[in-house]
């Protein structure tokens, strides 16, 4: 019943199916896909009757990855493509013979798509096979985009483009139409382009993932390196683009027992697309009120935790700028730029940032100023980047980052070369590299120091297989960067087994890990300094998308001085060896109703620790979604015993896909403090925005919760072309 009258309700919302007239179709074993110029307007409705789409190619030869490889798609899938002078569009057919189990449960901008029904389509724009652009709708209409890199080895998901989409849902399936505008995209100035490109569609109930191209097990959407071709765009012309998207700002704030103060801002971001490759940035005065505040975490290491970065300024673009020395660490952290060592904002006086591909040249270059407070002196960030294509999938690249105060320089340069190839063996994907980096500060008593990570990396469905060592020196200093330990020299290597046992009906995957290790030594003595060890006997995922896991590990640490873990509670020196075990376990993410949680149980230093955390969501519609989560570490070291509790609670809702928001609520039992934060979104048309957000801090560390603070601001930003 409930079905059926999903379906009728699909039919009185959306009207008639959007039958496509008869046209051509793609040969089956072709990889060239031919885009068709029109003339007339292309309405993005997701009805898609505009006489266009039934002359244009289609591609209708969609096969399995999941769950199925090799065999044809369940449902009848079609795509095809259209451009004029403004814009490229996309035509999504996802026929579907039972469209109201159709697994659509979000509707906001930048959705996690991870677990729903969705088409995605990637553009590789420069044709070098290792960059793109990735966009996704869902039945609902929502939008993701993402930027790729490196043949799909870096994704960046904070990255927003202009662009339009619609979606509908009929008693045929679901069918969208995306709007691409050539502003929005980086392209080479030819008189023909030939773009890669390449489509993918999920039906989640099926646990079912099809692609036009490059869908083998040992391949990714993201890969591009295994995209097809599309072909056609012919008399693009060379797009000028004078934006500016002026914000501002106004609100209420206070920290009990001060008064209420008025707050106010303004500023400016100006984008020129100097040519279809090339785009220069100047910022005044940014402000990110609106950012979401970070997940607090406490910390029970003796290392920096890591906080990613949230503002849009920074995240725009950030592949531009990556040189990674280590999972973590970098010449390089954004969040160094406007936040002082207790993360509190400083202002940014204004800026700069140029993002440009020229040929087989990536460039980027960002410099900022920001103003001086509360003993830190105004300061300049800036950082370069260049990497240069090289073979076919590989790169070789330079870097440097300043950080100029009154009277003193910190400075780090460095260089990295990049081996990759998705062709190993036939399709497998391989890579290696080197990255190099010095830095530079005048006022320390060893002015240099050094850094560098050697790797190799084999990730096949299959078998994968990774390998590092990495260092940073005692004299390594890149305050512009992170570096979560410092004079350590790290030797890692893991080796997990992925087989599918197909005798096992209902097991879609397993893993065995036999090897990870992380192995540290103090790098000014050679000491060890930490050690992780850990053996998966026994991890499997299912057809219906659970999955289970069971780790044991083996850990060191060498104390080279007393380590106080919580107040009260120090760990004497001593060197440390102990075991731990872990279970994992996670229902699929795409019910409304999903929820995962692990123990963790075992040795601890010189005692013992248990840790359980737990995580429920409720999607009760596609407007509102609900989440918990909790942690609770109890710890019993000789020294004394303390029990942490972390809890968090989210309540994502949306109105529509321009019309969102969000409730999100943490507290920890250290800092003993609740933190609320409202947030409002709604986007009259791409690229502009307005937001609503509340703020507020409550102290719980006496018998009854008192005012700790609370910010009202209400922020407009507005994009005009110029």
């Amino acid at each position: 019943m409930i079905r059926t009258a999903a379906v009728l309700m699909s039919l009185l919302q959306a009207g008639p199916a959007p039958r496509r007239p008869p046209g051509d179709t793609l040969p089956p074993a072709s990889d060239l896909l031919p885009a068709l110029r029109v003339e007339e307007p292309v309405r993005v409705d997701g009805v898609l009757k505009e006489s266009a789409w039934g002359r244009a190619v289609h591609v209708t030869r969609f096969i399995q990855r999941e769950l199925h490889l090799g065999e044809p798609a369940t449902e009848r899938t079609e795509v095809a493509v259209l451009y004029d002078d403004e814009a490229l569009y996309v035509g999504f057919w996802g026929y579907d013979r039972n469209p109201g189990a159709l697994v659509a449960r979000k509707m906001r901008r930048d959705f996690e798509f991870d677990s729903e029904d969705n088409f995605e389509v990637i553009l590789d724009t420069y044709r070098d096979r290792r960059n793109g652009y990735l966009f996704v709708v869902n039945p609902n209409g929502a939008k993701a985009d993402a930027a790729v890199i490196d043949n799909g080895n870096r994704v960046n998901r904070d990255w927003d483009g202009v662009w339009y989409a619609a979606a509908r849902v009929t008693d045929e399936g679901w069918f969208a139409e995306l709007k691409i505008p050539f502003s929005t995209l980086k392209f080479a100035s030819l008189p023909e382009q030939r773009w890669g490109i390449n489509f993918e569609r999920n039906i989640r109930r099926k646990r079912e993932q099809v692609l036009w191209r490059g869908w083998s097990r040992d391949s990714e959407l993201e890969q591009v390196a295994r995209a097809g071709t599309l072909t056609g765009l012919r008399g693009l012309q060379s797009v000028r683009l004078l934006e500016a998207k002026p914000y501002a700002l106004g609100g209420l704030e206070s920290r009990d027992p001060d008064p209420w103060r008025r707050v106010s801002h303004t500023g400016v971001d100006l984008n020129y697309l100097v040519t279809p490759t090339v785009k220069l940035t100047l910022t005044v005065n940014p402000d990110f009120a609106q950012v979401e505040a970070d997940r607090t975490q406490v910390n029970l290491t003796r290392f920096s935790l890591f906080y990613p970065e949230k503002r849009e300024f920074f995240l725009e673009g950030r592949e531009f700028f990556d040189f990674v020395l280590n999972s973590r660490d970098r010449p390089f952290f954004s969040r160094r730029v406007g936040l002082d060592a207790r993360g509190n904002p400083l202002t940014i006086l204004g800026g700069a940032r140029l993002l440009a591909k020229l040929g087989s040249t990536t460039l980027g270059a960002m410099s900022l100023q920001t103003e001086g407070a509360g003993g830190d002196p105004s300061t300049n960030f800036t950082v370069l980047r260049w990497k240069q294509d090289v073979l076919r999938e590989s790169t070789v690249g330079v870097v440097s980052v300043t950080r100029i105060q009154p009277g003193r320089v910190n400075a780090t340069y460095g260089a990295d070369l990049r081996y990759a190839t998705s062709r190993l063996f036939g399709d497998k994907s391989f890579a290696a590299g080197v990255a190099l980096a010095q830095s530079y500060t005048s006022d320390a008593e060893r002015r240099t120091g050094m850094a560098h990570r050697i790797f190799v990396s084999l990730p096949t469905d299959l078998v994968e297989f990774d390998a590092a060592w990495n260092r940073a020196g005692a004299a390594f200093n890149p305050e512009a960067g992170f570096l979560r330990r410092t004079a350590y020299q790290e030797f890692y290597a893991e080796l997990q087994l992925n087989p599918r046992p197909g005798f096992i009906p209902w097991i879609r995957q397993t893993e065995i890990k036999p090897l990870d290790v992380n192995y540290y030594i103090d790098d000014r003595t050679g000491e060890m300094q930490s050690v992780f060890m850990e053996f998966r006997p026994l991890g499997f995922g299912t057809m219906s998308g659970e999955w289970v896991e069971l780790n044991v590990q083996r850990r060191a640490e060498q104390l080279t001085g007393p380590f106080e873990i919580a107040e009260g509670v120090t760990i004497p020196t001593a060197r440390y060896w102990y075991t731990r075990y872990e279970l994992q376990a996670s229902t699929f993410a795409g019910r409304a109703l999903s929820a995962g949680g692990s123990v963790g149980w075992g040795a601890f230093y010189d005692g013992t620790r248990t840790e359980v955390s737990g995580r429920i969501t409720w999607r009760t519609s596609r407007h509102l979604s609900l989440r918990l989560d909790a942690q609770v570490n109890r710890v019993r070291l000789p020294g004394g015993r303390f029990r942490v509790v972390e809890a968090g609670g989210r309540a994502d809702f949306a109105f529509s896909p321009a019309l969102f928001g969000a409730l999100f609520a943490q507290w920890n039992s250290e800092d003993e403090e609740a933190v609320f934060n409202f947030r409002i979104n709604w986007i009259p048309r791409p690229g502009t925005d307005l937001f609503l957000v509340v703020n507020h801090g409550a102290d719980t560390s006496l018998s009854r919760w008192r005012s700790a603070g609370t910010s009202f601001a209400s922020k407009v930003v507005w994009r005009f072309l110029l």
